[in-house]
């Protein structure tokens, strides 16, 4: 089909992968520029070459090294900035290189979005660790869940920034040098500011990807450790949705471009990480899911974080279709059916 022509940077993670696939399933001409460093990226690269062939091309290379993003940007229509170090504490243990691929690497495929005469659409996932700890907010707590006391709907975009940790500030610079460079140069750019995305191809591990990491470890009988209490609250959103928010937003860049959307489950698909969440997995397995260890509060770890999706709704239509429930019960089903791809994890 004609449409645009896209990169999409960390195209072999896990949300690069799942709009990889989506796109080149309806035909588009799309590029992957992936380094291949992140858990499971090489499973799926060789996943998109055997479902889509010829049609899936591949470049390696770093966003760090801005001649090589350059190059792939070159003809492009349209963006999709996934490449990313994702881990907090992946950034308090190496803050410059969390510095180098968050805030540089971004940097670079905004510099090489300008050297295109045509300026392309450029997308990138934001995070909302840009808000910090938000201890303003005054938090309730039940016996299974930390909330709101006052946000029944969520966090909405007119949150004040506070970067928290260094994840936190290189994605916060990221966030806002995207935003800027719509002001300044007028590249039609769009920051996702996203809660948890979880779904299938996603190769979570401890220290990043949550959802995935519990479910993993719960099909295949392998100790969990909870940092904190376990009543944490997050609003999760499967990959399928984003996808969809994903395709959607370039397509109504007149009021799109320039705009900052949470994205996220929304009020709807919160869960707390382990208090709650426990019992979905108890269910799927059939048996008593406990976690094996406790240890400390991780740096950064708010209390409590749900995303107000309104403004997404409002400006291109778009609000999460797939429950909580039935996310979650896809992404078991597709870690039980594919026992391969995690014998090496």
């Amino acid at each position: 089909m004609a449409g645009p022509k896209i990169l999409v940077t960390g195209g072999a993670g896990f949300i690069g992968s799942n709009l990889v696939h989506s796109l080149l399933s309806d035909g588009y001409d799309v590029t992957v520029f992936d380094n291949l460093s992140r858990n499971g990226s090489k499973l799926n690269a060789a996943w998109l070459a055997s479902v889509h062939g010829k049609a899936f091309r591949l470049i390696e290379g770093d966003v760090r090294d801005f001649r090589a993003v350059a190059e792939a940007a070159r003809g492009r229509d349209r963006i999709y900035h996934f490449a990313a170090q994702v881990a907090v504490t992946t950034s308090v243990q190496n803050p410059r290189e969390d510095f180098e691929v968050n805030a540089l690497g971004t940097f670079n495929v905004l510099e090489a979005a300008r050297t295109v005469a045509d300026h392309p659409v450029v997308l990138f996932t934001s995070t909302n660790k840009v808000y910090g700890g938000m201890e303003d907010v005054v938090i309730v707590e039940s016996a299974t869940r930390y909330a709101y006391r006052d946000f029944p709907d969520g966090i909405d975009e007119t949150r004040p920034l506070d970067f928290h940790s260094p994840y936190g500030c290189s994605k916060g610079a990221a966030d806002q040098y995207v935003r800027d460079y719509y002001r300044i140069y007028g590249i039609p750019t769009i920051v996702f500011r996203m809660s948890c995305i979880y779904g299938t191809r996603q190769f979570g591990v401890e220290d990043q990807g949550w959802v995935a990491h519990f479910v993993i470890s719960a099909v295949r009988n392998r100790p969990i450790t909870i940092y904190g209490d376990g009543k944490q609250v997050r609003d999760i959103l499967f990959a399928d949705d984003l996808v969809r928010a994903l395709r959607m937003a370039p397509e109504h860049l007149d009021r799109t471009a320039g705009q900052v959307f949470n994205i996220g489950g929304g009020a709807a698909n919160t869960i707390s990480i382990w208090a709650e969440f426990k019992e979905i997995l108890a269910r799927l397995a059939g048996r008593p899911v406990e976690a094996a260890g406790w240890g400390p509060w991780r740096p950064g770890d708010q209390l409590v974080y749900v995303s107000n999706c309104a403004k997404a709704k409002q400006a291109f239509g778009w609000e999460p279709r797939v429950s909580k429930e039935e996310g979650i019960a896809r992404l078991w089903h597709w870690v039980r059916d594919n026992p391969g791809l995690f014998d090496s994890m």
